[in-house]
């Protein structure tokens, strides 16, 4: 099937999981490596992650892209932020010019970054247009999308990503701009781990004490009006969700039907993760943690997908810069895993796993 073919109903239909043989495989050559076992830590476990997602032993990390999602959230009405939507567009079109953090650790790492208007409240010039709508609406008022734009988003994420496997990328990142989207995503996460959204919900880019405890009964609410804490994923995106957050969420799905591994990057992109996850938990064998966030839920979030971040660096700026910051690691793990000298090729006895 062509990648601009692919429904949702295909990937929750016939995605598989990681390739444990290959994953196997790529241990047994860590094992052999000479060095004390295990003693990459997260390097290890991300090269062979990569190796069950990609379904292969000969780990491929050469050509990598970070998308970044782009959209607006209706939300921002009920003053849950500290800027207005204006934003979105500004720093979208900087990301073209290197004028943005993301932008400039891509540079520095050798990794394309690709910023998608999903859903932005105006047009721009330069940005890669896959608009689904003008953004969200309000959904202290009203649901934030109608449950076919949730499903168009979702497959806007996961095409994307066969027609760059396409093109020869083969490690993703996942990245945002969105004015408002550590609501959706504090409101999706409260809702999908029946959780108060006290419990999941920050400051986000900096808000005031009064601000933040608007941002939690907001969240509250709407997860009542709705009825949100038993229903399925798909509701749950339709209804307090984003743009950007549901084309992460396409993106990890796409990564998982179409083999290849995707960076989580912090909170929001934790969120589109749990969906994900939620939609389709083969999913979950093809995403990579890179960082833990400063949010309040990012730890709770990456304990519920069972994934090891590699940094805890008191980020939380978003875009996708910890995911991007995390290449280079790969990047040096993929590099000792093909190159170094094996036990065997040195004769040096190798090390042995004690009880």
């Amino acid at each position: 099937m062509k990648y601009s073919e692919v429904t949702l109903e295909e990937v929750i239909k016939h995605t598989d999981s990681a390739d444990t043989a290959a994953v196997t495989a790529c241990q047994k050559r860590w094992d052999s490596i000479a060095k004390p076992l295990h003693s990459l830590g997260w390097m290890e476990e991300a090269v062979a992650r990569v190796a069950g997602a990609q379904h292969s032993s000969e780990v491929h990390t050469e050509k990598k892209v970070l998308v970044v999602m782009c959209a607006d959230n209706g939300i921002v009405e009920e003053g849950v932020t500290q800027t207005g939507q204006e934003v979105t567009a500004i720093v979208a079109e900087n990301f073209l010019d290197e004028n943005s953090c993301a932008a400039i650790i891509c540079r520095m790492t050798g990794a394309k970054i690709l910023p998608i208007d999903i859903g932005m409240a105006v047009d721009t010039p330069r940005v890669e247009k896959r608009k689904v709508a003008y953004g969200t609406k309000n959904f202290a008022k009203e649901r934030a999308m109608t449950r076919e734009e949730a499903v168009q988003a979702l497959e806007t994420g996961i095409r994307l990503v066969g027609e760059l496997k396409e093109q020869g990328y083969c490690i993703f990142a996942t990245g945002e701009m969105g004015i408002g989207n550590t609501t959706t995503s504090s409101a999706i996460a409260s809702a999908l781990l029946n959780v108060p959204a006290e419990e999941m919900t920050g400051r986000g880019a900096g808000l005031s004490s009064s601000a933040l405890t608007k941002k939690i009964s907001v969240i509250n609410e709407a997860i009542k009006r709705w009825d949100l804490t038993n229903a399925d994923p798909l509701t749950v995106l339709q209804s307090v969700g984003g743009f950007d957050l549901a084309g992460m969420a396409g993106v990890f799905l796409g990564g998982a039907y179409f083999h290849v591994p995707v960076l989580i990057d912090g909170f929001i992109s934790s969120a589109a993760a749990l969906l994900a996850s939620r939609i389709c938990p083969a999913s979950k064998d093809y995403m990579i943690a890179t960082h833990v966030s400063k949010e309040p839920a990012a730890r709770r979030i990456l304990a519920e997908l069972g994934l090891n971040p590699a940094l805890d660096a008191g980020m939380c700026l978003g875009e996708g810069s910890g995911a991007a910051a995390a290449f280079p690691l790969i990047d040096m793990g993929a590099e000792i895993y093909h190159k170094m000298s094996t036990f065997e090729q040195i004769d040096v006895e190798a090390y042995q796993e004690l009880k």
